[in-house]
């Protein structure tokens, strides 16, 4: 017996409490995807239009066709504050499929931000504005708004599945998805990561500048013979 298939919308799903939202924001991408196991980091064309952009939220996933934002909107009428929007628009840069219009309404609904696997425009106005906007680039070319596609089911965006629900976070460097049911789990690992990266960075000042663990992966690798140093 086949299984019932879910609408094209899905209206609700469980958001990460805020709390845990609150706690993993602290960390930057970087280290969240270094604990992770260096799993979860978009592609690096998805980048912030200004490098003071960041944000952190729960993902309310969007699939759009090429060129046309018709689902955009529609995701946006069923977000709620503090979500990202993560739309799966397939890398396309023929045309923006969002601008400063609808970047203002986000804003104005509370969202946390927006990532988009496509193209925006209006983009120093958006820079201007300040709300957290992460996409592939720009085109001043608008969007249709006939073909339809799905919301909150999986997508793929920065060649990384996200689900609605999933944690998000982006700053400079890029974006980050980790699994809603992982997040928590991480974020013990990511206070010893900082911890261990500030006496790292400590110790550098006072002179120690070589990595201590580099013989030993260069004997692992083959390039020193076994009690061999640099």
């Amino acid at each position: 017996m086949s299984a019932t298939p879910k609408p094209d919308i899905i209206r609700g799903f469980e958001r990460l409490p805020a709390e845990l939202v609150a706690g993993a924001a602290r960390f930057q991408p970087a280290i969240l995807a270094d604990v992770a196991g260096r799993r979860g980091a978009l592609h690096g064309r998805i980048t912030a239009l200004h490098p003071s952009m960041k944000c952190a939220g729960t993902a309310v996933t969007v699939e759009v066709r090429p060129g046309d934002n018709l689902m955009i909107h529609a995701a946006m009428a069923l977000a709620q504050p503090g979500d990202v929007l993560v739309v799966d628009a397939k890398g396309d840069q023929t045309s923006a499929l969002m601008g400063e219009i609808m970047v203002s309404a986000c804003r104005k609904l509370g969202l946390a931000g927006v990532v988009i696997d496509g193209a925006v425009r209006d983009s120093l106005e958006l820079r201007e504005m300040g709300f957290p906007v992460f996409s592939v680039g720009t085109n001043p070319n608008g969007p249709t708004k006939n073909i339809a596609g799905r919301i909150n089911h999986p997508v793929s965006a920065g060649g990384v599945t996200v689900r609605p629900g999933d944690f998000v976070t982006a700053d400079a460097d890029g974006v980050v998805v980790v699994e809603r049911e992982r997040i928590a789990a991480l974020l013990p690992l990511a206070e010893k990561k900082v911890a261990d990266e500030a006496k790292r960075i400590a110790g550098i000042a006072q002179g120690q500048t070589s990595a201590p663990w580099l013989d030993a992966a260069l004997r692992g690798a083959g390039v020193l013979r076994e009690g061999e140093t640099l």
